[in-house]
């Protein structure tokens, strides 16, 4: 048996190494919904030391699915010590949010093995980390049954789940517009700080891009009625600058498209005092049909993303800021 396990993981390895695919549902064919699967859990004094080995299986036959793009372990595990989660534990829906954020995973699949009677079950779970809807699937097999017949059952089962239920585990694509729309509107009449964007961008393997993260964040804010600073023509002083990496690089080749994962840091720093008020990050994953036009709409994505986050929070402390400077004088008037 451990040799067999050894000799499914060195596929998946060479797999993950050729063929890094991404997930296609619906009817946006470019999209890229990456998965990340946790660890099972084992149910029974029958199953003992079950769940590794059905957790190792299954990525196995996962990762070999042409249909799905499977978030590195080393990527999961990092989220989870960062955010303090036990690997092996129950994910709740807002942690399951925070771990797609740090890892550009949008489905979670996690599971347990269960002995009944006789009988073994492998029980999945899957989770979007956007909506926090739950989908289940599950296979049964004797005791003595071939363990690979059943987890590829299982990867069959899963795939099936994720590809019929995607339009419900994913978030819906919004367009750029009505993103800024949406974001104009909850900012609302609120004074805005005059920010400076600066963010530095590499591809890894390859020439930087055009910088697709600073301009698409520089857009947002001056859609959403920011005043934005040239930062190479600055001969005024930022209230707030906005100072980031991103970073780039090739996922896998599918067929004629090729995927890129990114990554965008950013933190907002109150130029009068220095103090950095806000941080935040994001990981996306996005497909085209050159690794350049896919790098640069993964940085963007990220970029809306953080943008999104992260203006209100500033807009609102600037705000409380402004109140608390201007309200002994308007109290005394």
């Amino acid at each position: 048996m451990k040799a067999f396990i050894l000799s499914k993981l060195l596929i998946a390895t060479c797999l993950l190494s050729l063929t890094h695919a991404d997930m296609t549902f619906g009817d946006d064919p470019g999209a890229v919904y990456p998965m990340a699967l946790l660890p099972f859990k084992e149910r029974g004094k029958n199953t003992k030391d079950l769940d590794n080995m059905v957790t190792d299986l299954l990525f196995a036959e996962l990762v070999s699915k042409p249909e799905l793009f499977l978030v590195e372990r080393e990527d999961i595990e990092s989220a989870f010590k960062e955010l303090e989660l036990n690997l092996s534990g129950v994910v709740a829906p807002g942690e399951a949010t925070k771990v797609g954020h740090l890892t550009g995973a949008r489905i979670l699949v996690t599971g347990s093995v269960l002995d009944v009677n006789g009988k073994l079950y492998l029980i999945a779970k899957v989770m979007g980390t956007e909506t926090t809807r739950v989908k289940g699937t599950s296979v049964k097999g004797k005791r003595g049954d071939d363990l690979d017949v059943l987890i590829a059952n299982l990867g069959d089962a899963i795939a099936k789940t994720i590809l019929n239920n995607a339009d419900s585990l994913v978030a819906k694509s919004v367009s750029r517009d009505d993103r800024i729309k949406s974001l104009a509107e909850k900012l609302g009449g609120a004074k805005r700080p005059i920010v400076l964007v600066d963010v530095e961008e590499r591809h890894i393997g390859s020439v930087t891009f055009d910088p697709a993260a600073e301009t698409e964040l520089m857009l947002y804010c001056t859609e959403t009625d920011f005043e934005v600073l040239d930062p190479d023509a600055a001969n005024r002083t930022p209230q707030i600058r906005l100072v980031g990496e991103g970073l780039t690089e090739f996922a896998t080749r599918h067929g004629n498209l090729v995927s890129v994962k990114a990554r965008l840091e950013v933190k907002a720093i109150e130029e009068s005092t220095g103090k950095v008020v806000a941080i935040d990050r994001h990981t996306t994953v996005h497909v085209d049909l050159t690794e350049q036009l896919a790098g640069k709409a993964a940085l963007q994505e990220a970029s809306a993303t953080i943008a999104e986050r992260l203006l209100p929070k500033l807009v609102e402390r600037f705000n409380r800021q402004e109140d608390k400077k201007n309200g002994p004088a308007s109290k005394s008037n």
